[in-house]
């Protein structure tokens, strides 16, 4: 009897781990089961909010494609309900003089304050992350708190100088305003860009026979990029969407850019306000802010992060 039971006994040791082996796939199960509704959450409202603030201009891209009759109708649906037609476009290109020499005034001075604003501050910016000068800091500290003048202050006194240079009522006047306007943000940011490059990079170069020109052009601009485009971005959209300094320092209806076309079209003939010309400006304002934004919007976040860290 004895050794019966004893041969029955089982060892210590040796325990059942299949309701442990369980208790874990389902606590697995459980875990990829949460990471996924989270997923798609995530996902859902990500494309709720993208919808929500997409909505404006899939309205005003849609609406400026209505007839002309139609176009006076309320903006619900946005979409022609007859067919699509091309009368906003030509009604708003029958403002001012003519939508397509507005445009090109926009895209003149925009592309050549952005060219113009990231030379400058590009060689201003290493000068002031890499240079020793008397009164360093405090030039910097003024050029930044040029930052804190309202624009409207200094418009007549710009005007007045414009027209000392004989710079009045010129797109290349325009564009130095916009330039004096854009620098010192344009100047801050890019000294960030230049101080979180490490020296040692610099001191390399430099041993290798590269002088400073060279220097900057081949070996750091390619290491402050982001900065750069982040500037460009910047100069672009405020030079592109900027109204009371053209409407003041213009007065020829040929080199009045696109939003002071806007406004006249805005304001309407006799009161009367053509609607799905209002429409076809937005659009047109848009896509190239739209196209500039896309393509340098990889190097948007990092050119804002720049210098944050060392």
């Amino acid at each position: 009897m004895t050794m019966t039971q004893s041969a029955f006994t089982l060892d210590p040791t040796m325990t059942d781990t299949r309701p442990t082996d369980a208790a874990n796939e389902a606590a697995k199960a459980a875990r990829a089961r949460r990471r996924r509704n989270g997923a798609v959450a995530y996902h859902v409202a990500g494309a709720a909010i993208a919808l929500f603030f997409l909505a404006p201009f899939a309205i005003a891209f849609l609406a400026s494609f209505r007839s002309g009759p139609e176009s006076m109708t309320p903006p619900l649906p946005p979409w022609p309900t007859t067919a699509f037609s091309l009368d906003s476009y030509r009604s708003l290109d029958t403002f001012g003089a003519g939508v397509w020499q507005h445009t090109l005034n926009s895209l003149v001075v925009s592309l050549a304050t952005v060219i113009l604003t990231v030379a400058i501050s590009l060689l201003a910016g290493y000068g002031f992350s890499r240079y020793r000068f008397p009164f360093k800091n405090t030039l910097f500290v003024l050029i930044i708190a040029t930052l804190m003048i309202p624009f409207q202050s200094i418009l007549t006194p710009l005007f007045i100088i414009l027209a000392k240079l004989g710079l009045n009522n010129s797109l290349f006047g325009l564009v130095l305003v916009y330039v004096t306007l854009q620098l010192p943000f344009s100047v801050f940011m890019m000294r960030n860009a230049f101080d979180a490059v490490p020296k040692e990079i610099e001191e390399a170069a430099r041993i290798d026979g590269a002088r400073d020109l060279k220097l900057l052009v081949r070996v750091l601009l390619p290491l402050v990029l982001p900065g750069a485009a982040t500037v460009a971005i910047f100069a672009f959209l405020n030079a592109w969407n900027e109204f009371l300094a053209a409407l003041v320092l213009l007065s020829s209806n040929d080199n009045y850019t696109m939003p002071v076309l806007m406004m006249a079209v805005r304001a309407g003939r006799l009161g009367a306000i053509n609607w799905g010309a209002v429409q076809a400006g937005v659009v047109v304002m848009t896509i190239p802010c739209l196209i500039i934004f896309l393509l340098l919007q990889r190097y948007y976040m990092r050119g804002l992060m720049a210098g944050a860290v060392k």
